[in-house]
């Protein structure tokens, strides 16, 4: 028996209110560009509307104009989404909390997950919404993923609550040692004063 793979996202599709509601939210808070618009091909009395997060990948939202945006947070049961996060630069991140205050938008403020900073707030549907800024670059041919499950390692080794700075440090200089090669036969660290 063998697993079926999967290479990433393709898409998330959410269930919307009316087209305008989605289009000022998606594009008009989150700056995904609105890109593809077409019926929904399964029910004709809805739209389905695309947005580019910013990696060419798709979030799609159904619209209905007899639906209604409703701000009470969405369910929480098991098997329900309880957030979507979004990657930000470090300048974006910076700035959110002022550009989420300035359209009365409330939010959790700024919180340390260790690896990264988040900030959450609500969509116009409850939706809970996560900023997320990496607090580390992953050394070039490597991907966060490899970074976080090196400093996990690491983390676990060392006996800590969760991943802090000196694991990622750690883990990212673990990938540089094993991905480039060196003239030098001893690439022990040495103080040259």
């Amino acid at each position: 028996m063998q697993r079926i793979q999967s290479q990433g996202v393709h898409h998330i599709t959410l269930t919307g209110a009316d087209r305008q509601t989605s289009i000022d939210f998606w594009e008009g808070v989150l700056g995904m560009p609105f890109i593809f618009d077409q019926p929904n091909l399964d029910d004709p009395d809805e739209g389905h509307l695309y947005f580019d997060p910013g990696d060419g990948r798709l979030i799609t939202i159904f619209t209905n104009e007899t639906r209604k945006p409703d701000r009470r947070r969405t369910p929480m049961e098991p098997g329900c989404v309880h957030h979507l996060a979004f990657n930000v630069s470090r300048a974006s991140f910076l700035l959110a909390a002022e550009r989420l205050e300035a359209r009365g938008i409330g939010h959790s403020g700024v919180k340390d997950r260790g690896f990264m900073d988040s900030i959450y707030f609500k969509d116009p549907l409850g939706l809970l919404i996560e900023l997320a800024c990496y607090k580390f670059e992953p050394p070039v041919g490597c991907t966060h993923a490899d970074v976080m499950i090196r400093a996990h390692r690491i983390r676990v080794a060392a006996g800590d609550y969760n991943i802090a700075e000196p694991h990622l440090a750690a883990a990212i200089e673990e990938l540089v040692l094993a991905r480039q090669d060196s003239l030098s036969k001893d690439r022990s660290p040495r103080n040259p004063f």
